[in-house]
């Protein structure tokens, strides 16, 4: 039996290997910095403001991203893994996936009551409680983002799927991989929506505070994925820019546009604008305003 490689895995593994190899790099891909997750599992799972809530929305979103993968991973099988790794695709994922992500931004900021900052003072606008997030929002972005192209899909499309050795089984190394990647994402959500919860607020700021911090993050990082998708198709060279480092991890060893958009994403404004929502609101406290 050929050892087990989740860096350049070889050309005719046994099923059961290939099956194997799918599931621990779909988990790799799931805790590694990947625009394609973390951005929207991070968004879906702060704004569900709850334990249950957050892991419902990493599951969710997994699941439309695994269904994706089995698709895209049979596409691989019957030799189409060529347009699948075309750069142009990438881009309009991009572009399509960040569109999603503004317009889901700007419902959450306009179905609900939720903190808005202007300059130093802090409001709080509309008087109703926040609705929930439809589950269909996290499964469109599911689908959409999985489309993406990466280092763990170049594994899957191009070494793992034509090992199956028959069409039938094509999809079963990407259902492998997005099981893998649910695994994580699921556990995240769960954690960032238990993180929201235990904040020491009155519930109905708190729940303000979870509500504002996701419409932010997926409404300006959503246009960062525009802006992104739109400058790599007039510039396709942007996607050879990258940070070299020694980890043989992947996601991590090549830095480039997408761990960008992750740092952008998340760590600027997603949380940014949690730290800026928490001031506010205590100043809201401050005032008597609840």
């Amino acid at each position: 039996m050929a050892a087990l490689n989740l860096w350049n895995p070889s050309l005719g593994l046994s099923i059961p290997m290939v099956i194997v190899t799918a599931y621990l790099l779909g988990m790799l891909h799931g805790i590694t910095p990947d625009e394609h997750t973390w951005p929207i599992t991070f968004s879906y799972a702060i704004g569900a403001y709850s334990t249950r809530g957050g892991l419902v929305a990493g599951l969710t979103f997994s699941l439309a991203f695994t269904v994706q993968r089995g698709i895209a991973s049979e596409l691989a099988y019957l030799a189409l893994a060529r347009w699948l790794q075309n750069p142009v695709v990438d881009a309009w994922v991009y572009v399509i996936v960040g569109l999603a992500m503004a317009l889901a931004g700007l419902y959450m900021r306009r179905t609900g009551r939720v903190v808005h900052l202007h300059g130093t003072q802090a409001h709080l606008h509309h008087e109703e409680e926040p609705r929930s997030i439809p589950p269909s929002m996290a499964l469109v972005h599911g689908f959409l983002a999985g489309w993406g192209f990466g280092a763990f899909a170049l594994i899957i499309y191009t070494v793992l799927a034509p090992s199956m050795h028959h069409a039938a089984l094509g999809w079963v190394p990407g259902v492998a991989f997005g099981l893998g990647t649910m695994t994580i994402q699921a556990t995240a959500g769960a954690l960032f929506g238990r993180w929201m919860h235990r904040m020491k607020l009155p519930e109905r700021l708190a729940r303000q505070v979870a509500r504002s911090t996701a419409a932010t993050t997926l409404f300006y990082g959503g246009w960062a994925f525009v802006v992104a998708g739109i400058a790599t198709l007039l510039f396709p060279r942007i996607t050879e820019w990258s940070i070299v480092t020694p980890l043989h991890i992947h996601n991590l060893h090549s830095l480039g546009i997408g761990f960008a958009l992750v740092t952008f994403t998340v760590i600027v404004v997603g949380l940014g604008s949690l730290i800026r929502s928490m001031r506010a609101v205590r100043h809201l406290m401050e005032d008597g305003i609840t």
